[in-house]
């Protein structure tokens, strides 16, 4: 199982430099919800996207700035971060509202269990995403290297294309 990086085209003339094992495979199991124990960062057009679909009074709020989902206190004892709290979509039945019932994820949950970040390009004057595997997710996503979809194979699931258009798509973010 090899780590070098290696360029993956994403979506045509859009490439990342992958800094994780080709091989490792990801697939959301049912009541993880890890995930969703966290704040969520909305980038400007996923705040558009959320407006369209929910009350952004009821379910955001800003820290140092930026916008997030907000997170709440869950009735759940299981899947729920140490403070009881998690994303305020995060229903009784495990499920994400917006997922379900919309159809559609931030661009943030998109990436997850990956962490994007901006690296000058060996030129000197471009820059490039690099992607790898969220440190936290290596010790807690139960997700991983559960099935046989490999993640390198699925880039443009996890990677939406508005992380291209992104001054710093920095995911390790939260709230």
């Amino acid at each position: 199982m090899s780590t070098e990086a290696r360029r993956v085209e994403v979506y045509p003339d859009r490439e990342v430099v992958v800094d994780f094992d080709p091989d490792l495979t990801f697939e959301c199991v049912e009541e993880c919800t890890w995930c969703c124990q966290h704040g969520v960062l909305l980038y400007e057009k996923d705040l558009l996207e959320l407006a369209a679909r929910e009350s952004l009074a009821e379910s955001t709020t800003q820290f140092r700035g930026q916008d997030f989902v907000r997170r709440e206190e869950k009735e759940r004892d299981e899947h729920v971060a140490e403070d009881g709290g998690a994303c305020f979509f995060l229903r009784e039945d495990g499920l994400c509202a917006l997922h379900d019932e919309h159809d559609w994820k931030p661009a943030r949950c998109s990436v997850f269990p990956l962490h994007v970040t901006v690296e000058e390009a060996p030129d000197g004057e471009d820059r490039e995403l690099h992607v790898s595997i969220r440190e936290e997710a290596e010790e807690h996503c139960e997700g991983l290297n559960v099935s046989e979809r490999r993640v390198v194979d699925h880039l443009d699931a996890f990677l939406p294309e508005l992380l291209w258009e992104l001054d710093d798509p920095e995911t390790y973010r939260e709230l």
